[in-house]
């Protein structure tokens, strides 16, 4: 098996170039990452700013990197106190450019080996290899160059081999050659340059060979258009044809990678540049393209620059130096527009390609070149704008990168197709060809034999069933032996040579491209199209987002940068994971904050139409139609309508009517807008960013609660210094609207709209919401409590029950608002629409509340008179006693106490009806088996039962015997020092002390009855609510009995009542007949009362007579 003295088998030129290179890069992570620490100063070592050692670190940083420790006690001498934290704390910075130094060593050994195999390097046919001698070249170039400008290298280990010295007693073993090695790379590149005399052969011959691909590659737009490139439908009579080169991995080969070889190749190995017209042509378009390239991740290397500087001190190189000159003034004028035309083509391409695809995705068989070279394409442009960010402008980039993100979204969603087409095309068509070649080879060795034979048996025993089977596909091996075998034959003196069997290199690459597209098209997306730089430019990367975001025809593209997010972690290297958090977190942090604004600007947009339908809703209010009627009565009558030539008002719906099909409303722009950002959020159900899961609809979903939370609690438009708020009518009307305009979001994108109706109403029906804010039930029921019942308290506002509802009474200062307006049925029936059956529990706890503190000092009064309220109790039939005994206590307020306590019924009775309509027009079968079960209750059900039945009821606003709500805030009030029995004494009393107070009502002026409003004008029809209600809670929670002591109340009250009939003093008596009417008015309300009851007590002929002079005096006072 000799092969001469050198055997390229043994020399592993594959296996170390993929070593080296796949270290290269984890080094230059390294290097990089000690770079960005020693550049901030947050993140720098401590030691670098630590002014203790700042004599020491520039005595170290001038003699480095000689050693003195002898005679520098004094400026080492902190030093000698915190060297074993330093050994410690530098030691990763130390040894990894420890690692750079090795990885130099290693990488020049392999360039003297190459060089000693005289390897044939031809990028068109042993692709891999050449590829990895370039990328491996390129890579140590940039490492240096990036070490090189790290400031503080030479405090660092310097720093470190002082304190290993004084720690161990001599300097670490590794320290002479790095140091010198840091001493002789000060200027990378030139050191470099004559470092790579010997190399300049290989290098050169390498580059060269990109003469057929980089200059097909460097096109402008116009070019691409003419050739029709990555059009599947400029010619259907082959769009099922494959799409074939001879140069297949040249085709995605990413521009911005060739540029670096041939700026940094032809830097390397300069003096070809004066004997090749092609290497000077390639290096002249290079220099033309760019301004500056990519050294790593956001490090730059201006090219013309650095070029001149190193060329000008060789002598003869002034003819170079005029090239760099006019190719850099070519690249400043003209390579902003050609890479702008080509981004405007590839937009449209890519555009073309991916509709085409997802309509026909069988095509990606066949056409899988073309999506990948389009990724490639469109990837280079990107990197190149974002190197170029200062002086090209960064417009509808997202678009370019959406239809990127589409044609990835394609080849992950129909991978298996892919598959199914490259099994059968390597099994049927790449074997047998590939076996003919192997077959007519004139010479071929046994190890290449053994190789390609097994080449041929992979590719023959793969089938369709395989894939449909779901087995997992590896062609790595097979790769690698094509790799070892360019290897073996691009060596001089090979037994079979590949420069002269061309066609064999050829065939292969494209049998390597085939198996890719069977394992390895993640790995496939990764290298055509991954955009994890955008990492390390996140200013540009947002200022492109808020861009995207503020044109409304690039929005829909908004998703790309999320999506982006997702490429981040490709970019971290094994040999630095303490990256991976860094990086991991600052892809998380972008993409909550990008799909937060997206969500954000939605809703903005949402709102903004809500505020629009509500507006337009608002017009069509009954309160705006006045004038519409006003106008058509005085038509109708032929009167003047006012002054000539006013407008005439439109109505409602004039905004519909379209002269002009170009007429563009604000909302039509607003809906527009809309329609194109809902696109972007509703284009990935989730996307996942370092084991995390991103829902761009939740986000959406989340603001638009919050904002509808606050649009809600906004429209009461509240305010507390006028006690001014919108009716509740008017708040539902706008509510209705902003859902109708939320319902509508369906039709954008899928969430679920009726889960955020629940969870915002559902919260406003409680005190408070989720975030702790006031509710419209909190606004509403402190605005009834404080504003309007308090003024019919003040004697404002008067209840009619004839039309159920509160109305102003005149007074000399005229409320802010009209009372009937927020308590007639309509708006009681809106109130309780929008604070639904919880909240109008809500309001009635509150409302028991005010009852009970009524209670409690009325409760007080019945104690400071209870002597004589006992003995009145038992003289109800001694007129003469009872005369004696109420002029015997003081005669408080007792029945402004209970009239308050009747208003507050009364307006709940209204509450509790407006309810039961509302529940019965929405849950009628539920509300009627609640009425049913109500009403069918026995009567010696136990009390606690028959409580809880009630609750029901009332929760449903059905009207009880007994209020359960009554009841548990009346329960809620017990004296400690009071016996039950002493409580039980004190209800009594209470009812004593009502009844016969109620004659003192005739003397008021204000108690006269009116039947129009069929109540007083002073609210003392109320009382009879108060007392029935009152009298059966109070009894319930006694355990008492409600008819017996009801039937004390009106035998009292009868007796009070028929005393003042024989009055004689007219200011006493003025409104006797009216008072008269409240005990019918008790008896009516009351269940447990009845009229022959009341017969018994006081004769119905008064009542009848006092009827009948009420409607006489009203009669009369109306005449």
């Amino acid at each position: 098996m000799s092969r001469g003295v050198i055997q390229p088998s043994q020399q592993k030129l594959a296996e170390k170039l993929t070593i080296l290179n796949d270290r290269g890069v984890g080094m230059l992570t390294r290097v990089y990452n000690i770079k960005k620490a020693c550049g901030d100063p947050k993140a720098k070592p401590s030691y670098l700013v630590d002014k203790n050692l700042e004599s020491a670190v520039k005595f170290i940083v001038r003699k480095f990197p000689a050693v003195e420790t002898r005679n520098n006690n004094q400026q080492l001498a902190q030093l000698q106190k915190e060297k074993s934290e330093i050994l410690k704390n530098l030691a990763l910075y130390y040894f990894t450019f420890v690692d750079v130094m090795e990885f130099k060593d290693h990488v020049c050994e392999l360039l003297n080996t190459i060089d000693a195999c005289q390897v044939f390097f031809d990028i068109t046919v042993n692709f891999d290899l050449t590829k990895n001698y370039l990328d491996l070249v390129v890579t140590y170039t940039t490492l240096m160059i990036i070490l090189s400008r790290i400031e503080e290298r030479k405090a660092i280990i310097g720093l470190y081999n002082y304190a290993h010295e004084m720690t161990h007693g001599a300097s670490d073993r590794e320290y002479p050659r790095l140091g010198q090695m840091i001493v002789d790379y000060e200027n990378p590149l030139k050191k470099m340059m004559e470092e790579f005399v010997p190399h300049g052969k290989s290098l050169s011959d390498a580059l060269v060979s990109l003469q057929m691909v980089y200059p097909r590659r460097n096109l402008s737009a116009d070019q691409w258009r003419n050739a029709q490139l990555l059009s599947l439908i400029s010619a259907p009579s082959t769009m099922l044809n494959p799409a074939q080169s001879d140069t297949m991995p040249c085709e995605y080969l990413s521009l911005d990678t060739m540029e670096k070889w041939i700026v940094f190749g032809f830097i390397l190995c300069h003096s070809v540049l004066n004997s090749d017209a092609a290497a000077l042509s390639l290096w002249k378009l290079a220099l033309q393209s760019s301004t500056c390239l990519c050294l790593f991740r956001d490090e730059v290397f201006h090219i013309h620059k650095a070029a001149e500087d190193l060329f000008v001190n060789i002598r003869g190189y002034n003819k170079r130096i005029n090239d760099i000159r006019e190719c850099k003034e070519q690249a400043l004028s003209h390579a902003g527009s050609m890479h702008r035309e080509r981004r405007k083509f590839l937009r449209s391409a890519l555009k073309e390609l991916a509709t085409v695809l997802a309509d026909q995705p069988g095509l990606l068989g066949p056409k899988a070149l073309f999506v990948f070279m389009a990724l490639s394409f469109a990837r280079d442009e990107i990197i190149w704008l974002l190197r170029h960010k200062n002086s090209a402008p960064i417009i509808h980039i997202a678009e370019l990168i959406f239809y990127m993100e589409e044609l990835r979204a394609h080849v992950r969603k129909y991978g298996p197709v892919m598959q199914r087409y490259y099994v059968q095309y390597l099994s049927g068509f790449d074997a047998v060809v590939l076996n003919e070649l192997v077959q007519n080879l004139s010479v071929c060795p046994e190890d290449e034999s053994i190789i390609m034979s097994s080449f041929v048996n992979t590719m023959t025993s793969l089938s369709v069933k395989q894939v449909e089977d779901g087995e997992v596909f590896d062609f790595r091996g097979m790769r690698l032996d094509w790799f070892r075998l360019q290897a073996y034959t691009s060596v001089s003196k090979a037994s079979l040579g590949i420069a002269d069997h061309k066609e064999l290199g050829k065939m292969m690459n494209t049998i390597i491209f085939h198996t890719k597209m069977v394992d390895s098209l993640v790995d496939m997306l990764v290298e055509t199209s991954d955009l994890s730089i955008f990492c390390f430019y996140s200013r540009a990367f947002e200022k492109m987002f808020q861009q995207c975001l503020e044109l409304p025809s690039q929005s829909r593209h908004s998703i790309c940068f999320p999506l982006l997010c997702t490429h981040f972690m490709s970019c971290t290297h094994e040999l630095c994971p303490e990256e991976r958090h860094h990086i991991g977190d600052r892809s998380l942090s972008l993409c909550n904050m990008f799909l937060d604004e997206m969500a954000k600007q939605a809703r903005n947009l949402i709102t903004d139409i809500c505020t629009e339908q509500c507006t337009l809703s608002d017009q069509l209010l009954p309160k705006h139609c006045a004038k519409t009627i006003s106008q058509a009565v005085n038509k109708k009558s032929k009167k003047a309508t006012g002054k000539k030539g006013e407008p005439e008002r439109e109505k409602p719906g004039v905004e519909s009517m379209r002269k002009n099909r170009l007429l563009v409303t604000n909302l039509d722009k607003l809906h527009t807008a809309l329609s194109e950002l809902c696109f972007s959020i509703n284009y990935v159900p989730n996307l996942v960013v370092w084991e995390h899961t991103f829902t761009p609809r939740e986000y959406l979903t989340s603001h638009l609660e919050i904002r509808f939370t606050k649009s809600i609690v906004g429209m009461t438009m509240y305010n507390q210094a006028t006690q001014e708020i919108a009716k509740p009518s008017e708040l539902l009307t706008s509510v209705r609207a902003y859902m109708t305009v939320l319902q509508s979001i369906e039709n954008y994108v899928t969430i679920d709209i009726t889960r955020v109706f629940n969870n915002v109403l559902l919260q406003q029906t409680q005190h408070l919401d989720s975030h702790g804010e006031p509710t419209i039930t909190s606004l509403y029921t402190n605005w009834y409590l404080e504003t309007l019942l308090r003024q019919v308290s003040n004697g404002h506002i008067a209840y009619f029950p004839a039309m159920k509802a509160f109305v102003n009474l005149p007074t000399e200062n005229e409320l802010t608002f009209n009372a009937e307006e927020y308590s007639d049925i309509s708006e009681m029936r809106s109130l309780s629409e929008l604070l639904g059956p919880y909240g109008m529990k809500f309001l009635s706890e509150s409302l028991m509340w005010h009852i009970s503190s009524q209670v409690a000092e009325l409760k007080k009064l019945v104690v400071e008179n209870m002597e004589v309220l006992t003995q009145m109790r038992t003289s109800f039939d001694k007129p003469d006693h009872m005369s004696v005994c109420a002029f015997s206590f003081v005669k408080p307020f007792v029945l402004k106490r209970m009239t308050i306590i009747g208003v507050i019924l009364s307006f709940r009775s209204l509450a509790q009806e407006a309810l039961r309509d509302v529940l019965s027009c929405h849950i009628p079968f539920l509300v009627s088996s609640v009425e049913d079960f109500k009403d069918h209750i026995p009567r010696e059900t136990d009390m606690k039962v028959a409580m809880n039945v009630y609750e029901l009821s009332s929760a449903a606003g059905l009207p009880c015997e007994i209020d359960p709500a009554l009841v548990v805030a009346l329960s809620s009030q017990k004296s400690e020092n009071i016996s039950p029995e002493e409580e039980y004494k004190i209800a009594c009393l209470l009812m004593v002390f009502v009844a016969v107070s109620l004659p003192t009502l005739a003397s008021n002026v204000m108690s006269q009855y009116s039947p129009a409003i069929e109540g007083h004008c002073n609210n003392i029809h109320c009382l009879a609510k108060a007392i029935n209600q009152i009298a059966a809670a109070l009894f319930t929670i006694h355990k008492g009995s409600i008819e017996d002591r009801l039937k004390e109340f009106l035998a009292l009250a009868s007796s009070s009542l028929l005393k003042i009939g024989q009055e004689t003093d007219k200011m006493t008596t003025r409104n006797r007949e009216s008072v008269y009417l409240l005990l019918d008015m008790i008896v009516q309300e009351s269940p447990f009362l009845t009229m022959d009851l009341l017969e018994s007590c006081f004769p119905y002929v008064l009542l009848r007579n006092a009827y009948h002079a009420v409607y006489k005096q009203s009669i009369s006072a109306n005449a």
